[in-house]
Formats: C-alpha cells, sequence, structure tokens
C-alpha cells in the first residue's frame, strides 16, 4: 500500500480523497492555488503546495507544477478526483514515466475512452448497442449533412473529447445542423483544445443511465448497479438517483453484463462508468466511457455498502478486488442533490462568502461538501459547493430525507439551488419517478412547484 499520495484537486472531493487516505494510514499532500491557501482541503492534508495563481490552468491544471509538488514531497502516486487533470492522458502517462502511480485508469485507457467516437467504433465492433451515428468523426459540414440524411433528424453534435456537457449541439432540422456543427466546434475547441466532432441521433425524453465499474489489474471486473441521471440542465447533471426506478432486476442485470463487456473490450483498471441512453421501450444504448471517479459515486457507495475511493486506491496500489459480481448487494435508495453556487432561476454563478453554513443530519444523511462559514467561494472554479446525498429503506423514504434535509439546510451569504432541488422534490410528477432528459426544461418553463 502507498505511505503517500497527492491529492491533485480541491473543493469536496480533494477532501474526500484525504479522508479515504486518513482511514486507510496514508499521509496526503494537498495542492492549492493561492486563493485556496486556506480551504479546508488545504488544512486537512499532512502536507501542502502552492502549484499556483488562483487560473486553474496556471495551478490545477499546471502539469509540471503538480509533478514538482509530488516529487518534492516524495508522493508515490496521484489521485486526481474528477475534472482538472482527471481525464487528461499525457498527465497519466508523464507519471507513469516517472515512476508516480496515477490513480485511475492507465493513460492508454483514457486517450481510447477520451475520444467518443473512437469509443463508439471499439464498442460497436464488439457488438454493443451503440447509438445511431457518424461512423467516425466529421471533417466537414457536408460530411454532418450525409450522416444526419442517413439516420433522421433530430440529431446532435457532439465533441470527441467532450465530456461535462460540453461542446454539445442538438438540430432538429436541416436548416439547423451547419450551424450547430460550427457551434460545437467553437465550443469543443476552447474547452477541450480539440474541435472534432461527430454526430449521433437524438433521441427525445430518453432516460440516462449510467453503470459504476470497478476493474483491478488482474482484469476481473464488477458492476455495482446503475445510476439514474436523467435530471440535468444542458447536459449538466442536477440530480441521480440509484436504483433507477424504470430499471428492473432483469434490464439491470442486462446493462451491467454490457459493462462489463464494455470495459473488457478497452482493457479498462480501476473505476469508471459506463453511459447509457435508454428510450422509452427501454432499449438501452452506449454512449461512452468516464475514465475517472464520477461527483455522483456517493449515491453508489450508499446502496453497496463499497468505498470507491477506496477501491480507487487498493486498485492502483496492486491489489485484487476482494469480491466477485454475486458479491455486489444492493440494498436501499439514495438520492443526490448537487448544492451549486448559482442563481436557481437563472443557473448564474453565485461567489461571495458564506455568512452562515449549517449541513443538515439525522439518519441517513451525508453531506460531502469542503464549505463552512466565512469561507469564501472564489468565482475561478466549478460552482459546486457541497453534495446532499441520502439514503433509505425504499425510493419514497430516501425522498421524504432528502426533503428533510433540504428544509435543514442552511446556506446564507450567497444564493445556491437549494431552493430548486425542494422543488423538484416536492414534484409529483419526479415523486412518481416519471423523468426523463427533459424534465427540467419542461418543469422550468411551467413553473412547478
Amino acid at each position: 500500500m502507498f505511505k503517500k499520495i497527492l491529492v491533485a484537486n480541491r473543493g469536496e472531493i480533494a477532501l474526500r480523497v484525504i479522508r479515504a487516505c486518513k482511514e486507510l494510514g496514508i499521509k496526503t499532500i494537498a495542492i492549492h492555488s493561492e486563493v485556496d491557501a486556506n480551504a479546508m482541503h488545504v488544512r486537512a492534508a499532512e502536507e501542502r503546495v502552492c502549484v499556483g495563481p488562483a487560473d486553474d490552468a496556471l495551478s490545477y491544471r499546471n502539469i509540471p507544477n503538480v509533478l514538482s509538488a509530488a516529487e518534492i514531497t516524495g508522493a508515490e502516486a496521484i489521485h486526481p478526483g474528477y475534472g482538472f487533470l482527471a481525464e487528461n492522458a499525457h498527465f497519466a502517462e508523464v507519471c507513469e514515466s516517472i515512476g508516480i502511480k496515477f490513480i485511475g485508469p492507465t493513460s492508454e485507457n483514457i486517450a481510447a475512452m477520451g475520444d467518443k467516437a473512437k469509443a463508439r467504433e471499439i464498442m460497436a465492433r464488439r457488438g454493443i448497442p451503440v447509438l445511431p451515428g457518424s461512423p467516425g468523426e466529421l471533417r466537414s459540414e457536408q460530411d454532418a449533412l450525409d450522416a444526419a440524411q442517413k439516420i433522421g433528424f433530430p440529431v446532435i453534435i457532439k465533441a470527441s473529447a467532450g465530456g461535462g456537457g460540453r461542446g454539445m449541439r442538438v438540430a432538429n432540422k436541416e436548416d439547423e445542423l451547419v450551424r450547430a456543427f460550427h457551434a460545437a466546434q467553437t465550443e469543443a475547441k476552447a474547452t477541450f483544445g480539440n474541435e472534432s466532432v461527430y454526430l449521433e441521433r437524438y433521441f427525445l425524453e430518453p432516460k440516462h443511465i449510467e453503470v459504476q465499474i470497478l476493474a483491478d489489474e488482474r482484469g476481473r471486473v464488477v458492476f455495482l448497479g446503475e445510476r439514474d441521471c436523467s435530471i440535468q440542465r444542458r447536459y449538466q447533471k442536477l440530480v441521480e438517483e440509484t436504483p433507477s426506478p424504470v430499471v428492473d432486476d432483469r434490464l439491470r442485470r442486462e446493462m451491467g453484463r454490457t459493462a462489463v463487456e464494455a470495459v473488457k473490450a478497452a482493457h479498462y483498471r480501476n473505476a469508471g462508468t459506463v453511459e447509457f441512453l435508454l428510450d422509452k421501450d427501454h432499449h438501452f444504448y452506449f454512449m461512452e466511457v468516464n475514465a475517472r471517479i464520477q461527483v455522483e459515486h456517493p449515491v453508489t457507495e450508499m446502496v453497496t455498502g463499497i468505498d470507491l475511493i477506496k477501491e480507487q486506491i487498493r486498485i492502483a496500489a496492486g491489489m485484487p478486488l476482494a469480491y466477485r459480481q454475486q458479491d455486489i448487494q444492493l440494498t436501499g435508495h439514495s438520492f443526490e442533490c448537487r448544492i451549486n453556487a448559482e442563481c436557481p432561476e437563472k443557473f448564474t454563478p453565485c461567489p461571495g462568502v458564506v455568512t452562515r453554513y449549517h449541513p443538515p443530519g439525522g439518519p441517513g444523511v451525508r453531506v460531502d461538501s469542503a464549505m463552512e462559514s466565512q469561507a469564501i467561494v472564489v468565482p475561478n472554479y466549478d460552482s459546486l459547493i457541497a453534495k446532499l446525498i441520502t439514503h433509505g429503506q425504499n425510493r419514497e423514504e430516501a425522498m421524504a430525507r432528502m426533503r428533510r434535509a433540504l428544509d435543514e439546510f442552511v446556506i446564507e451569504g450567497i444564493k445556491t439551488t437549494i431552493p430548486l432541488h425542494r422543488r423538484i422534490f416536492n414534484d409529483a410528477e419526479f415523486q412518481k419517478g416519471r423523468v426523463s432528459t427533459g424534465f427540467l426544461e419542461r418543469f422550468l418553463t411551467n413553473g412547478s412547484s
């Protein structure tokens, strides 16, 4: 097992990793930008290193600075969390080349899965159902038009190097396609430094279902149930739950087996998530593999009792998975609400000083956050400031606990999405599990309460 790990991230996920390391008896090094010098994750670690100014390109995503911090502190491994360098194949490759273990997939895994168009090709060759779309990257407007005419409208243009809902545009008819093609390319270039895009058929009102997997260095793979991530705005998830209210045992096994086959096809290692779209007839289609730990991993931990961060570390240390598929049992139901520092009506960022912070508690309630009273939410990074997770014996109890927890949660000094989550959990259609990726748009348009 490792003796010292550098955590190459900030906020709640950095604190989450540090806590897991402490329980495993591993010392940690926190990196931080100048504006995060007094952040909770920095204070929680045994050592700390400033890696640059507030701009994440000059600090948290600055590979030479991060690696220098690891080398001068004697770190044996680096945990990247999610975001920043977590899916940077070059960073993983450099770590491997200098003898520092990257806690995550191999650089080859990240490169293969990071190119969404190539990942589709890998899956299609293995007979895994993929969304109808272009055979590869689109080289021109004409390629996009030809592919769209072949599969039919509506279509969605996606960044090949994409993630987090960036670099995506929907075209409902032919005269919208060229504009969508160029808009997706522009955003992909600005966000990922790669303007490559591909095209898929756009399904109306699908469910977004993802399957959590773990794969050890010996090639053993298990899946840990599914998560329903259908409530999202502009492809950014807001609420997640497990199990999905529309996935029965038969479909769960089928999707799980497909997810395992998908990662085995890529010779994948460590934790990952295989994402699917589920249509109204319960046919599912492969979308992508997220080669990292997910923001929503806590709901899986709540129903399985498995600490995914600890498993990532154990796998990276060369330890085999301690269980087989038949050992994985799902108990109860869990929800996660992403609490963002945003105006809940307009979703605009709301940085500032948190003048009062009082998280909820009680049975079945978990809060993953690095916030506290008088903490400063800076405008330089993602607006996620807390994850509120509940667990119950069934969906109704988990939902009731979430409503109670949202009412207890006090954050003052800035605006947050807590009021929006309260409205969602009081919505009759949501309570019945009748949601799709179009739910939130309709919810906001109709002014549901």
